[in-house]
Parts: structure tokens; sequence; C-alpha cells
């Protein structure tokens, strides 16, 4: 299942660009137009990222952070239309994990949700071994092995298989591996990730053609699929 996005804003145009936009990028995403809703809709919807408008009518962004951080983790990004400092400083007070002033490039507030994301998910401490049906990937060994053979992957190979399989399933968008993948020296283009994913087929799948384990999802990304129990 993709990351799921909570946007709060009071203005319901910039609601609409915001779940639009995100939902392109492969997450899925729920919203609200103030504090108090906001509240409710993360309790019941258990959001990846929050993404919080400073001023809003009734509970405002302040208010909100003040409440949710009493029950929640989660992070959270603020979005103030003011060109303060004192705005995000505060907003970073209260427990707030970035901030961003309007008006801003969703391409930059797209790569500050995917940084926050992976902040999460290392502070998460990830085990040492995963396994996903037949691969078993051992970070301590940095090996892999599909069934008993052992796989010879490239540093960059192995790490794009680790980042896929943190959470069998979920859709990983291009442009959120090729972040990923920054962090281990990769300076590639999204395209290049592709020929990345075509050889790490080719050593792990036993029929590339039809893949058993890693999934292209077209216009999105790639996941690596979920595999029964037996």
């Amino acid at each position: 299942m993709s990351d799921t996005i909570l946007v709060v804003d009071d203005q319901a145009n910039v609601r609409t660009l915001l779940t639009d936009y995100m939902k392109g990028q492969g997450y899925r995403v729920v919203s609200a137009g103030d504090g108090q809703t906001a509240l409710f809709v993360a309790r019941h919807e258990h959001p990846d990222v929050i993404l919080l408008d400073i001023m809003m009518p009734g509970m405002d962004g302040y208010q909100f952070l003040r409440a949710y951080r009493k029950e929640s983790q989660t992070p959270v990004i603020v979005i103030t239309a003011r060109d303060e400092e004192t705005d995000a400083v505060l907003g970073l007070e209260l427990g707030a994990d970035d901030y961003v002033i309007k008006p801003f490039r969703m391409r930059e507030l797209a790569a500050r949700v995917r940084a926050v994301l992976r902040r999460k998910e290392a502070a998460a401490g990830p085990a040492e071994q995963a396994r996903v049906g037949d691969i078993l990937l051992d970070k301590s060994r940095h090996e892999v092995r599909v069934g008993e053979k052992l796989v010879a992957l490239t540093p960059l190979e192995f790490d794009l298989l680790s980042a896929l399989m943190r959470s069998p399933g979920r859709v990983y968008t291009r442009a959120e591996l090729v972040d990923t993948l920054m962090d281990s020296g990769f300076a590639g283009l999204e395209s290049t990730l592709n020929v990345h994913m075509r050889n790490l087929r080719l050593k792990i799948e036993q029929d590339p053609s039809n893949p058993r384990y890693l999934e292209t999802v077209f216009g999105v990304g790639y996941r690596i699929r979920k595999q029964e129990s037996a």
C-alpha cells in the first residue's frame, strides 16, 4: 500500500491542488479543512506524513500540533503563507519536522515529503535481514540469496532491492527510489534507474519477462510483490 498523506488547509483549492499532485506521485491522500477535523482524520486514517497549513480558522496549525504531538510522532511539514522566520521556528519547536513557505514549487514539496519519509524509515531501525518469498537479504553480510542460490549484486542493486523490501506491496515512485539511491552515491536519472531494475530482475527472477517479485506499476514506479504464505 502507498504511503498516506494528510493535507490540512482551509482553502479548498489548495487542498485539491495538493491532493491531485500527491496522488500523481503515487501517494494515497486524505484531507481536512481545519485542525479539529484533521485530528479526527489523523486518528482514523493513520497518515505517514501531514502537510499542515498554519493560518486556519478555529483550531489553527499550531493548536493542532500541540494536541497531535501528545499522541503521535507522525512527520509533519508546516505550510505557512507568511515569509517570517518566527512562524517556521514556532512550528518546529512544537514538533514539526520541516516547513515550506507559500508560494512553493510542487517538486520541492514532494522532495521534502520523500525526505521525511526516508528519515522515518531510518528511525524505525530496519532489521538486519529481510525476506520476501524465496528472497533473503542480509544487510550485515551484504548478501542476497534466492532459495539456496547466492546472488551477486552490485552495491547499487543491493541498495535498490533493500529499499523495495522494506515494505513489500508498497509502490515506490521512481523519484523516491532515485532520492534513496542518491544516499548510496547514485547520481543517475530515472531512466537510468530503469536499467538497474532490469538488471536486478535478470539476477533475481526465474523468468524476468514475467516477474514473480519485481513489478512495474506503469506510470508510477516499482514494488516488490507480497508473497502469500504457504
